[in-house]
């Protein structure tokens, strides 16, 4: 039999794990997406992004780094190793998917598009390191990294919710102002990389080429649109009382202001302080926290029903209605 050939195949005919199991590890991902963007900030704050000068090896003439290397050389190596417990957090996401019956497709389709962001990272990185540092490139690498934390956002997402086509619970004017409000806090994360890439902080004490940009002037376009994604944020929640929206859609958005907030709390104390290391790695933490804040805005203004072929979870959301979106529309 074809299947008895590949191993995720046996490895479901022997395990069966829950769905809170698979929920569970998918929630593990999008933790050790967060790592991997506040452990490579530290590589670059702590001045230890050439630590280790050539990749994939860290010398020349050592896969390890040498006593001579010092701490930057550890940093470095050991936020490398951290791709390989990223792939190992990743794998078991995927095979949990594959083994939970029934199987679900989609599950295992967002883990494998994880792993081949987490190699493609990998293989990124080591090109910063090859051309020491490229700012473009040192850019590049951290999108990448929050592309994968978009990807396992969603994976963890569909863990819990059915397979079922997706059903709009607000009118489309609402919808694509969430949508705005993505393509703003987009553009803010974009903009505070190229702050990155111009600032100070170039990831290693020897000289670094930087954007050639006045990155202060940049910050005031970041703090610009910081101020749009907060206006969206607050008009995207009196619109959502104003139709009578979703309980769950109202308290992502409050969730998000709390969040920004907080974040612009830390941006305003690392500029005013003149960028300390540990305040600036707090507010790359900030900024996972508010690209998760944001994707989960316009997914709680749809639903996923739950299908027979979903197992058990169809039978346990059975008794809880759907919220009908044709009374959500005339309530405009």
């Amino acid at each position: 039999m074809p299947n008895t050939l590949n191993p995720l195949a046996l490895i479901a005919r022997h395990w069966q794990p829950s769905a809170k199991f698979v929920e569970r590890a998918a929630l593990a991902s999008v933790v050790m997406a967060v790592v991997i963007v506040v452990t490579g900030g530290a590589v670059r704050l702590t001045e230890s992004g050439l630590g280790c000068p050539t990749w994939p090896t860290c010398t020349a003439q050592s896969l390890t780094p040498t006593p001579a290397m010092g701490i930057n050389g550890v940093i470095e190596f050991t936020n490398r190793m951290l791709t390989y417990v990223c792939c190992a957090v990743v794998g078991l996401a995927i095979i949990a998917a594959r083994s939970r019956s029934p199987w679900r497709r989609d599950l295992t389709r967002f883990g494998w598009a994880q792993f081949w962001v987490v190699m493609g990272n990998a293989v990124l990185g080591g090109i910063v390191v090859l051309t020491g540092l490229n700012p473009y490139l040192v850019g590049s690498h951290f999108l990448l990294a929050a592309a994968l934390l978009t990807v396992a956002l969603l994976m963890w997402q569909r863990t819990r919710e059915g397979s079922g086509a997706a059903r709009d619970l607000v009118v489309r004017p609402v919808r694509q102002l969430a949508w705005v409000l993505v393509a703003a806090a987009t553009a803010l994360i974009v903009i505070g990389t190229v702050v990155t890439g111009a600032g100070p902080h170039a990831g290693d004490a020897r000289h670094v080429a930087r954007i050639p940009v006045d990155w202060r002037e940049i910050t005031q376009l970041h703090v610009d649109f910081v101020y749009i994604v907060i206006g969206l944020t607050v008009a995207l929640w009196f619109v959502l009382r104003a139709v009578d929206g979703p309980g769950a859609a109202r308290r992502r958005v409050v969730e998000l202001f709390v969040v920004l907030m907080a974040q612009g709390v830390i941006g305003y104390v690392q500029y005013f302080t003149h960028l300390p290391v540990f305040v600036v790695g707090l507010h790359m933490f900030g900024a996972c926290l508010v690209w998760i804040a944001v994707l989960r805005v316009p997914l709680a203004l749809r639903e996923r029903p739950y299908r027979a072929q979903d197992g058990e979870e169809a039978g346990q959301a059975a008794a809880i209605p759907a919220q009908d979106p044709a009374v959500t529309a005339a309530t405009v």
